[in-house]
């Protein structure tokens, strides 16, 4: 019987003379596992316990948090769930406890669907949808959402995946942040304004070690290859790990714990979470998409694994 992640679908890829592996969580579509070659790029959780820190989750109809869970539509004031009783605030959207159904399926892909029911707090009805497919170096995910109601809808769309290079101690990892913009945030994490990286301590463009860093943080990216971003974690021998995040993901999340529950305990874990609207969207109206009924918006991001560096010294 599923658990309490739902059911799990495992996916595999034999590419270039090595397995890529994966497996999706009905509950959130959440991705629990990535590996190439063996080498493990999501940190794994027991999956008697649910998704920590809601580690992999795909974020719809919004990413990231709403202040007091209430916004303003049409001169009404709003109210979502509080989700989050620590800041006081409705937290990645309405689907994360959600068990995904499967739509379409191969043996390196699944593409899941969920629908958003309207309430008092999202009078709007939607249909969701996200594809993951394996490729050499990883995995590419594709989140859309569609207006199947009659009013227009404002939609946003995020990810939650938590990254790791092997065995390598995340505390020693470097982190590349993309990001020429970093949101300013009061004391509950809501964006107050946004000031420019260069010569802040939130430059990241050239990297900066885990060990050195507390972050809960976004920023808006730069234009990278394709279109879109590529933000980095690479290990002291060479061998990295990169989000890219195409054109219409225009932001991105870090968050850094050292509470992430392993076998041993507590370790370091980071999430690199690409994002179409940064926090309290709703309200402040950046990134948001509205949607006109029948109209669909897709964004699409990628995790890949990167050892070229280390190859090339042996």
């Amino acid at each position: 019987m599923p658990g309490v992640l739902g059911t799990q679908y495992e996916l595999a890829l034999w590419a270039d003379g090595r397995w890529i592996r994966g497996a999706i969580t009905g509950v959130g579509a959440a991705l629990r596992h990535l590996a190439v070659g063996g080498v493990k790029l999501t940190p794994g959780f027991d999956d008697r316990d649910p998704a920590p820190f809601y580690c992999g989750k795909v974020l719809a109809p919004w990413p990231n948090r709403v202040r007091d869970g209430q916004w303003t539509h049409n001169g009404r004031t709003l109210q979502l769930d509080v989700t989050d009783p620590e800041f006081g605030t409705a937290l990645h959207g309405l689907l994360c406890a959600t068990e995904y159904q499967p739509i379409a399926r191969s043996a390196s892909s699944i593409t899941l669907s969920a629908p958003v029911v309207p309430h008092s707090g999202y009078p709007f009805e939607l249909e969701t949808t996200v594809c993951y497919q394996l490729t050499a170096f990883g995995l590419l995910t594709t989140q859309s959402i569609r207006n199947v109601g009659s009013d227009s809808a404002p939609v946003a769309l995020g990810a939650h995946p938590f990254l790791s290079v092997g065995d390598a101690a995340t505390e020693s990892l470097t982190l590349v942040v993309k990001g020429g913009r970093h949101f300013d945030v009061d004391d509950r994490l809501i964006p107050v304004r946004t000031t420019a990286v260069e010569g802040t301590k939130w430059d990241l463009r050239a990297g900066r070690v885990i060990a050195d860093l507390d972050l809960d943080d976004s920023w808006s990216v730069v234009d990278g290859q394709g279109g879109g971003s590529i933000h980095t974690l690479r290990a002291p021998d060479g061998r990295a790990v990169s989000l890219w995040a195409d054109e219409n993901m225009g932001f991105v999340h870090v968050f850094i714990t050292r509470k992430f529950p392993s076998a041993d305990g507590f370790v370091t874990a980071v999430a690199l979470e690409p994002m179409t609207a940064p926090a309290n969207a709703l309200n402040n109206g950046v990134g948001i998409r509205w949607l006109q009924p029948g109209e669909t918006f897709s964004a699409s991001w990628a995790i890949r694994y990167d050892d070229s560096v280390r190859h090339s010294q042996s």
